[in-house]
C-alpha cells in the first residue's frame, strides 16, 4: 500500500492549526489529483442537482415525484454501499473509481441524448437516477479510503475537511451556474456542460497512482468480507454509534435540498435563479463549515462541537421554513449548512480515525449508506410537503431532528466520551 511521504507523516502545522494546516495537504502530488478530480466530478454533480429536479418539476408538476426521483437513486445506493465498501477493499481502488464514474457519465449522456430528441419522459429520469445511484457506492468508499492512503492518518483530519470544502464549493459553483444558465443555454446546453466536467473529473483520476487494497486485506469471499463488515461495526460499539449519530438527524432534515425548487417556486415565486441562489447560499455556508473545521487544532474538542452544530443546524433550518421572505431565507439556509457541514465533518473523520484500513472501504460504504438514507427520507418528507406544504414539512422534520440528536447524546456514553476515544486511537499511528 502506498505510504504517505515524509512531509505528510508528522506535519508541523497540524499542531499550530490555521491555514497552513488546511492546505498542507495540497502538496502532495497524488492528493491534488484526487482533490481535482473531486472538484470536476462534483461540480456536475452539483449542477445535476438542480437539473434532475428541475426537469421532474417540468414533466410532472408533482412534488411526490421529486421524492421518487431521490429515492431511485438512493434504493441502490444504499442496497449496494455494503459492496462497493468490500471491492475498496479488496481491488485496487483508483481503477474501480475510473468505472463507477465512467458508467455515471454514461447515465447522463443517455439524458442529454433524450433531451435532444425530444424523447424525455418521466420514468427517463427515474431509470438513470438509480444508474447514478450504483455508481455512487463504488465511487465513495474508495475515494474516502484513497485520501487515507495518500496522506496517512496524521494528516488526515485536515485533509478530510479541506476534501469535503472542495466538494462543498462544487456544490456552490455548480447550482448557482446551472441556476442561472438555464434561462440562457437551456436545460440542453447545462447537460452538455455537465457532461464535460464528468469527463474531466474521469481524466484527473485516471492518472492517480495505483491504490491497491490493503496488504493484510481478508481472501476471503466477498461474502465474507461484507459480514466482517457487520461485525466489525457490531463490535464495536463507538463507530456504530457515530454512524447512527451521523445518520438520523440527516434522514430528517436533509430532504430540504430537495424540496427547495418548491420553496423558490410555491413560497416566494423566484424561479430557477432563485433556486440556483439558495443552492448556492447552503452551498457557501457547507464551505465555511469545513474551512473552519480544517483550519481548528485537531486537539480542540470535538464531541461538544458536533452536538452544538446538529443543534444549530435544526434550529436554523426550522427558521428558514417560517421566513414569508425571500432574502433572509438566503441568510437562514447559508447559516443552517454552516452547522451541517460541521456536523458532518466531524463525524466522518472521528469515524476515519478510530478505524483501521483493512476495513476502511466498508466502513465508508456504510456511510456512504448514512448518504442514502436522507435520500430515502425524502419521499415521506414529500409527501408530507404535498399534504402541508413544504414549509411545514420541513420545519416539523428540522425540529424533530435536533430532538433525534439531543436523545442520541444522552443515551450514549460512548459520544459523550468521543475525544477520549478519538485521541487513543490517534495516538497509536
Amino acid at each position: 500500500m502506498p505510504q504517505p511521504s515524509r512531509s505528510h507523516a508528522r506535519p508541523r502545522s497540524l499542531q499550530a492549526g490555521g491555514l497552513r494546516q488546511a492546505t498542507e495537504s495540497l502538496e502532495n502530488r497524488e492528493f491534488r489529483k484526487v482533490f481535482g478530480s473531486n472538484m470536476a466530478f462534483f461540480m456536475a454533480m452539483g449542477g445535476q442537482s438542480i437539473v434532475r429536479p428541475w426537469l421532474a418539476f417540468e414533466l410532472t408538476g408533482n412534488e411526490l415525484d421529486l421524492g421518487i426521483v431521490s429515492v431511485a437513486m438512493a434504493i441502490p445506493m444504499f442496497l449496494l454501499s455494503p459492496f462497493g465498501g468490500v471491492l475498496a477493499d479488496r481491488v485496487e481502488r483508483r481503477r474501480l473509481i475510473v468505472f463507477a464514474q465512467a458508467f455515471a457519465m454514461a447515465s447522463e449522456i443517455m439524458i442529454l441524448g433524450l433531451i435532444l430528441t425530444d424523447h424525455l419522459e418521466f420514468w427517463h429520469l427515474i431509470v438513470t437516477s438509480a444508474m447514478m445511484g450504483c455508481a455512487l457506492p463504488l465511487i465513495m468508499p474508495a475515494r474516502s479510503a484513497i485520501v487515507v492512503n495518500i496522506v496517512g492518518k496524521k494528516a488526515l483530519g485536515p485533509a478530510m475537511a479541506l476534501n469535503m470544502a472542495g466538494v462543498n464549493v462544487t456544490r456552490v459553483l455548480g447550482p448557482a451556474m446551472t441556476g442561472f444558465l438555464i434561462p440562457v443555454i437551456e436545460v440542453r446546453g447545462v447537460y452538455a456542460m455537465n457532461i464535460s466536467l464528468y469527463a474531466i473529473g474521469l481524466l484527473m483520476m485516471a492518472v492517480v497512482q495505483r491504490m491497491p487494497p490493503p496488504h493484510n486485506a481478508n481472501p476471503d469471499s466477498v461474502m465474507h468480507n461484507l459480514f466482517e463488515g457487520f461485525r466489525y461495526v457490531g463490535r464495536n460499539r463507538l463507530v456504530l454509534m457515530l454512524l447512527i449519530f451521523g445518520l438520523v438527524p440527516m434522514f430528517l432534515a436533509m430532504p430540504f435540498q430537495t424540496l427547495l425548487v418548491v420553496f423558490s417556486e410555491e413560497v416566494w415565486h423566484v424561479g430557477p435563479r432563485g433556486l440556483g441562489i439558495l443552492h448556492a447560499s447552503s452551498g457557501i455556508g457547507a464551505v465555511v463549515g469545513s474551512i473552519w473545521i480544517a483550519t481548528r487544532s485537531s486537539g480542540a474538542g470535538r464531541q461538544r462541537m458536533m452536538i452544538i452544530s446538529v443543534m444549530l443546524f435544526g434550529t436554523f433550518l426550522a427558521i428558514f421554513c417560517a421566513s414569508p421572505w425571500f432574502g433572509p431565507a438566503v441568510f437562514l439556509v447559508f447559516l443552517a449548512n454552516i452547522f451541517a457541514s460541521t456536523f458532518s465533518t466531524l463525524n466522518n473523520v472521528a469515524i476515519q480515525l478510530v478505524i483501521p484500513d483493512v476495513v476502511r472501504g466498508r466502513i465508508s460504504s456504510f456511510l456512504m449508506m448514512s448518504v442514502s438514507v436522507p435520500l430515502l427520507g425524502n419521499l415521506p418528507v414529500a409527501a408530507l410537503a404535498q399534504e402541508f406544504g413544504a414549509p411545514m414539512a420541513v420545519g416539523g422534520a428540522a425540529v424533530g431532528a435536533v430532538f433525534a440528536a439531543l436523545a442520541l447524546y444522552a443515551g450514549s456514553p460512548d459520544l459523550r466520551n468521543l475525544d477520549d476515544h478519538v485521541r487513543r486511537a490517534t495516538s497509536q499511528h
